[in-house]
């Protein structure tokens, strides 16, 4: 990433520093008062490999473009949720994980350019390798292939990054990688409905979205605008799952509902949609993801994992079914 800054001083002892006249240079001073120097930061050129794109590749991407497939990978699945703090990404690298567990061949893509979780919760370090300057190799750990701007960037640093911006990059990430013949691929959406999930929904031949969310109302009210994003983009909303549903004392057993519990099952009802399952609220859950080793990983054989691979097993069907509805063909009696 190149990035050029232009330094315009404005220094109020000399107005002629920037061949303006006294009047002109105090006019455009007076809405900075006691201002003395401005750092124009140019947009930086957002390109993951340094390489030039064709022209008609540099176009942004516009309503009715046709989705292209990425090579190589059978169906796209995108988990996302209307805002953040529902715990999207444990979801999102538990259910890759399942969906591995099952036999199936998995990319994880951390779609969150912001703030990218799956280097972490994948115990994934390191850069990816190009092995011929214009393609990336992604990472692997657990039997899942990954690929994220995390492995591209230092942990700490922010990505102040424009809407354009994002958007290419998330085209690179998913169609200058090598990844080989997935049968699925999982897609960690960042929180919202801003321009990736655009991008996504307009350049990708999305297979289905999954939505996240807790039970409590104020996340639900989101949840819901992801559904709507959705249907409006014509991508079909696999269900919803309910994350953080209730908590069962590791002690007494008690159960108690932090949350509430049961809203997102409700309003999947009122969506017309599917619930795929609930997830509880787990030290172990967050414990695991945190440490890079996920609880599909660590703990194959607990409760909390067989909820993972039911989840897994109810959206491969409802992939697999809507697929074979596509592919039928069509018997015309003469």
């Amino acid at each position: 990433m190149e990035m050029s800054v232009l330094p315009l001083k404005l220094t109020q002892n000399a107005p002629n520093s920037l061949s303006l006249s006294a009047k002109r240079q105090k006019r455009r001073s007076t809405p900075f008062p006691g201002v003395l120097s401005v750092t124009a930061v140019a947009h930086p050129r957002t390109t993951i490999l340094q390489k030039k794109a064709p022209a008609e590749e540099q176009k942004r991407p516009t309503p009715g473009r046709e989705r292209k497939m990425v090579p190589g990978v059978k169906h796209i699945v995108a988990v996302a949720s209307g805002k953040g703090g529902v715990g999207k990404s444990t979801v999102a690298s538990n259910l890759a994980l399942a969906l591995s567990a099952a036999g199936h061949r998995v990319g994880l893509l951390d779609a969150d350019i912001y703030g990218p979780s799956q280097p972490r919760m994948m115990g994934i370090s390191g850069r990816p390798q190009s092995p011929d300057g214009n393609r990336l190799d992604p990472m692997e750990n657990y039997g899942v292939k990954v690929m994220s701007i995390g492995f591209l960037v230092p942990e700490d640093t922010a990505m102040i990054w424009r809407g354009p911006m994002v958007m290419s990059a998330l085209q690179q990430l998913m169609r200058d990688v090598n990844w080989g013949e997935l049968d699925i691929m999982i897609v960690d959406m960042p929180p919202g409905t801003g321009d990736a999930q655009l991008t996504m929904a307009q350049d990708v031949p999305l297979a289905g979205a999954v939505i996240v969310s807790t039970p409590q109302d104020i996340a639900l009210l989101d949840a819901r605008k992801g559904i709507n994003m959705f249907q409006k983009v014509e991508v079909p909303v696999l269900g919803i799952i309910e994350n953080m549903s209730y908590f069962s004392c590791p002690h007494c057993g008690e159960r108690t509902d932090i949350f509430s519990h049961g809203g997102a099952h409700e309003e999947s009802g009122r969506q017309g949609v599917d619930f795929l399952g609930e997830v509880p609220l787990d030290i172990k859950i967050r414990e695991t993801s945190d440490g890079g080793k996920p609880i599909m990983v660590t703990d194959p054989d607990s409760p909390h994992s067989k909820v993972f691979r039911e989840i897994a097993d109810r959206v491969w069907d409802k992939i697999e079914g809507a697929s074979a509805q596509r592919t039928m063909p069509k018997i015309v009696m003469q």
